[in-house]
């Protein structure tokens, strides 16, 4: 009988990632069929974790022999890699390698639930993740792609970091810098941060999948709560990435103008500056989830995606 998924047991016995096997338990089993991550037997799987200034933080990929490039995924706020099969899904038929990792207090990794004291903790996490996939050895070159705030670490990277000059394109889906309704937002926090540390979560509809929607709050791996310090650390963020200088690199920016999670049209206006010669598009009635809306929605992202990386 197929063991049922356990969060807290999987992270438990996750191995690290330099010595995980292809099949590493029936936890691991249980958690790929709970998010449909199942594939086939000639692709290589890996689920471990690697260590990030003291915390476990969970990494996952799959890629065949004779992949011909990686694709190295950071996940958006209050998600999760469980959350991204679509993603693999269209990275494997293109017979790219694929690499993702949790967030610290995101998923399977160690951490305050949903919480980080410095968005630099994140530039941390990129760069273990670009050491797993040479610890793999999976294929250059490798491209970038980040949802909202995996988005947000992305060009923080590209903005103030020294990229890589083996590094492919760069994708950013509906990139954070500022959340929709920041000024208010903010407010709430200078209000409210000497008094609490959370507030409860706010689920919102940021697909038009509703299946989707439904299967987030149920999730086990999402958590409930909005720390204070995530908000403090993003307001320290916004004012940085907004004053750092342009740059020479080109992302590929994708955003949906249905979305209510982001100030998109702000958001638009500081990468059009500060990424002069990148291609932004525009996909009308797309909310904030790219990855995960509707099957038609979907479908157009993939594409655009297909004939950028044909």
């Amino acid at each position: 009988m197929s063991e049922t998924f356990d969060p807290h047991r999987l992270r438990r016995q996750l191995p690290p990632l330099a010595t995980a096997a292809a099949e590493s338990g029936p936890q691991v089993q249980a958690y790929r069929r709970y998010y449909g991550l199942q594939h086939r037997p000639d692709i290589h799987s890996r689920l471990g974790w690697v260590e990030v200034e003291g915390r476990r933080v969970a990494v996952q990929g799959w890629w065949r022999d004779d992949a011909r490039a990686t694709v190295l995924l950071l996940h958006g706020y209050y998600d999760h890699m469980g959350l991204y099969r679509h993603v693999f899904d269209w990275a494997l038929a293109m017979n790219f390698a694929v690499l993702s990792c949790d967030l610290p207090g995101h998923g399977l990794s160690e951490g305050v639930p949903a919480s980080i004291d410095d968005f630099a903790e994140y530039q941390a996490v990129l760069a273990a993740l670009l050491r797993a996939a040479e610890l793999l050895h999976l294929p250059q070159p490798w491209h970038l792609f980040g949802q909202s705030t995996g988005g947000a670490i992305l060009l923080d990277y590209l903005l103030t970091g020294a990229p890589r000059p083996d590094l492919g394109q760069t994708v950013l889906l509906a990139p954070l810098v500022r959340p929709h309704a920041w000024q208010r937002a903010k407010l709430s926090y200078q209000l409210l941060s000497p008094f609490v540390s959370q507030v409860a979560r706010r689920y919102s509809d940021n697909s038009s999948d509703s299946a989707f929607l439904d299967f987030v709050r149920r999730d086990p791996l999402q958590a409930q709560s909005l720390p204070t310090a995530w908000v403090g650390a993003l307001a320290r963020w916004i004012p940085r990435i907004e004053n750092a200088p342009a740059s020479a690199q080109r992302p590929l920016i994708i955003q949906g103008d249905a979305d209510m999670t982001v100030d998109w049209r702000h958001n638009l206006d500081v990468l059009r500056d500060k990424f002069r010669g990148a291609e932004q598009l525009i996909l009308p009635g797309a909310r904030h989830h790219l990855v995960n809306e509707a099957p038609g929605q979907r479908q157009r992202l993939f594409d655009l995606l297909g004939e950028r990386f044909a």
